[in-house]
């Protein structure tokens, strides 16, 4: 595959410009504002959920029949996966897809408030914003699904359920079974503090939990009888950190001992680390990756215990495609940002207040983002649809500025009016995006053009986690 940042010099002004007719897009958008109420609702009971990868049964539940009850025919529990599911309207070609993600994270539980204030009982948060993300795809998709029924115009809409974006690569299990062969395009977009429809790819990752076996016995009263399970994972994270100095530079390596033991004096007989291994380049993942495994060989070896570990996860890099993030860009524009009102605004304040060095200011939020292209150092499995079919996505502004994700000022702000006007924004600008892919076939050839040019034609498609069934129990 050649570099996903590599410059393309053939797009044409021609095929950036608005070939949708301005009275549709109006209309669009009006029709949207009639449904403000439906995206805030589901975005607020999604919130409310917060269910974690693969045990999202009511989120994933509400989303469906919502969808069904527009009309979508429901293909439910596709790619060996009970939450995930593909809702459809229309017949016949252009076939446009969005993504909808809907999985929590755990332990990140706050409530819809200014200050941190964790939710009695509650063992997970949207820290993330999938609830916005599957609300305001949601939103789009039935948008485009009544444009299109109005228009007359022939093609499919798809919504996609993916679940489990947080460490359980849903959407890999969903590509590798074929969903995505006869699409055009994807869509997709993202909470966050900013407004960007700026072309960022996303570094390649694997994951896995090793697994150490080793002797009990008591630690005092017969050490010498016992081969300790922490002592191999303990001897394992060294190695790999030594091993830091000598990868490339823009690799990332992290763990979490998820098991150690459970008494002081009781030598532990099992121990387990959860490791990520990050890369821009998925070969570089790969030969990266065989170095760690090599190095639980050998801790195992030199602590007298066993090893064997389960790959978990593994992600490709978001494949840039520029053809359509200057046109996502350009609806982004014509969409803007928000104002707050004077409640959402005191709200906002308080929550910069606690934000370290904000590097956004309250105010942003009515911006878009210059647009540029850059390389993002999170990790998606976005990144496999969009090294099989023509992806773009944006960011919207559904936090406060500043506003970490993962945090729970974060998950406050999914919570709240802030969070649903910003998945409103990301649903009128989707809805814009996938009109004029509907009637702009030019465009749609230039970006499979784009996308095939930086694919390379010699790729060959290979999922990083192998062949494994979806794991429906990592977050149990």
């Amino acid at each position: 595959m050649k570099h996903p940042l590599f410059p393309i010099g053939f797009l044409s002004a021609l095929l950036m410009t608005t070939t949708a007719n301005a009275t549709d897009i109006d209309e669009a958008l009006q029709y949207l504002d009639t449904r403000y109420d439906l995206t805030a609702s589901l975005a607020r009971t999604l919130w409310e959920y917060a269910e974690v990868g693969y045990q999202e049964e009511r989120s994933s539940r509400l989303l469906q029949e919502t969808m069904a009850a527009e009309g979508f025919e429901i293909t439910s529990g596709v790619a060996g996966i009970p939450t995930a599911f593909v809702a459809t309207f229309g017949t016949g070609g252009p076939v446009i897809g969005i993504l909808a993600e809907f999985d929590a994270l755990p332990g990140i539980n706050q409530d819809a408030v200014a200050m941190r204030e964790p939710i009695e009982g509650k063992g997970a948060g949207h820290a993330c914003g999938h609830n916005l993300f599957g609300a305001g795809s949601a939103g789009a998709a039935i948008a485009v699904k009544h444009w299109l029924e109005s228009t007359g115009t022939p093609g499919t809409i798809r919504l996609y359920g993916t679940p489990a974006e947080e460490g359980g690569s849903g959407k890999v299990y969903m590509v590798r079974a074929g969903l995505f062969d006869d699409v055009d395009t994807v869509l997709h977009w993202h909470a966050d503090d900013e407004n960007s429809a700026a072309a960022r790819t996303t570094l390649a990752n694997r994951s896995a939990k090793f697994r150490f076996h080793g002797v009990s016995a008591h630690a005092a009263g017969a050490p010498e009888k016992a081969r300790s399970a922490l002592d191999g994972v303990e001897a394992f994270n060294h190695m790999i950190n030594l091993m830091r100095e000598h990868v490339p530079q823009q690799t990332r390596i992290h763990y979490v001992i998820t098991s150690g033991g459970n008494a002081p004096n009781v030598v532990p007989d099992f121990a387990e680390v959860f490791y990520y291994v990050r890369h821009p380049e998925a070969k570089m993942v790969k030969e990266i990756w065989a170095r760690v495994e090599e190095a639980a060989r050998g801790a195992a070896q030199g602590t007298g215990t066993s090893v064997d570990w389960e790959i978990i996860h593994g992600n490709h890099p978001l494949l840039v495609n520029e053809t359509l993030a200057k046109m996502m860009d350009g609806k982004l524009r014509q969409v803007g940002g928000f104002d707050y009102t004077d409640e959402e605004r005191q709200f906002a304040e308080n929550i910069h207040a606690t934000i370290t060095d904000p590097a956004l200011l309250i105010g942003s939020q009515k911006e878009v983002q210059p647009y540029t292209v850059s390389l993002g150092y999170g990790s998606t499995d976005v990144g496999d649809v969009s090294m099989t079919v023509p992806t773009v996505g944006l960011r919207v502004a559904t936090w406060v500025p500043g506003t970490s994700s993962h945090s729970w000022q974060a998950t406050a702000a999914s919570g709240m009016s802030i969070g649903f006007k910003g998945a409103q924004m990301a649903a009128k600008t989707l809805s814009l995006a996938a009109i004029e892919l509907f009637e702009n076939p030019g465009l749609r050839a230039a970006a499979k053009d784009e996308f095939d040019k930086r694919r390379g034609g010699d790729f060959h498609y290979e999922a990083l986690l192998g062949d494994r069934a979806p794991p429906l129990d990592y977050r149990k």
